[in-house]
């Protein structure tokens, strides 16, 4: 169980045709067995990606029906309108369904600077709902997922879990 802070500019797909960066280079060495990334983080965007061999827990962990909880830091290219938050808390009509999310505020003084919490696991979501609204997400970074944060641990490294995190994760107590 290996909790990685992926940098910009890695894929997170295990074969690649075009031999693009890939996250597995990041870990190489971390174990013997062969560990696969749980779900995936879009090229461009960075923080929290937890690679295992653990089938079961991949499985749980994936699984609409899991509602894992994800909380990412947005940077837009603009100032966000508070019509659009209100709009977005309210939910966004996108072409795959209705997209609510559990939580969205300015983070700090800026306004183009958004926390998003949200349980859906549709691809590329954020940027979805963002660009819905005519924003452009300048940087995507995905601080908090299934209870696991990324507190010291710098970009581009990655560490083992705890033995207490691995027993949150099999229990579901994450939420």
């Amino acid at each position: 169980y290996v909790l990685l802070n992926k940098p910009k500019d890695y894929i997170t797909t295990t074969d690649d045709e075009r031999n693009r960066a890939n996250v597995m280079e990041l870990v190489q060495g971390a174990c013997k067995e062969r560990i696969y990334p749980v779900g995936r983080l879009d090229r461009d965007t960075t923080g929290l990606l937890l690679l295992t061999n653990d089938g079961d827990l991949t499985k749980k962990l994936t699984h609409p029906s899991s509602e894992i909880e994800k909380t990412y830091s947005v940077e837009l290219d603009k100032n966000f309108a508070a019509i659009d938050m209100a709009a977005i808390r309210n939910g966004l009509e996108l072409p795959d369904g209705v997209i609510i999310p559990d939580e969205v505020e300015y983070v700090g003084d800026s306004k183009i600077n958004v926390g998003i919490t949200i349980h859906s696991g549709k691809n590329r979501i954020i940027r979805r709902m963002f660009e819905s609204l005519k924003y452009k997400v300048k940087k995507l970074d995905r601080v908090y997922y299934a209870g696991l944060t990324k507190k010291g641990l710098p970009r581009g490294k990655w560490r083992f879990l705890t033995d207490q995190e691995i027993t949150m994760l099999k229990r579901g107590t994450y939420n």
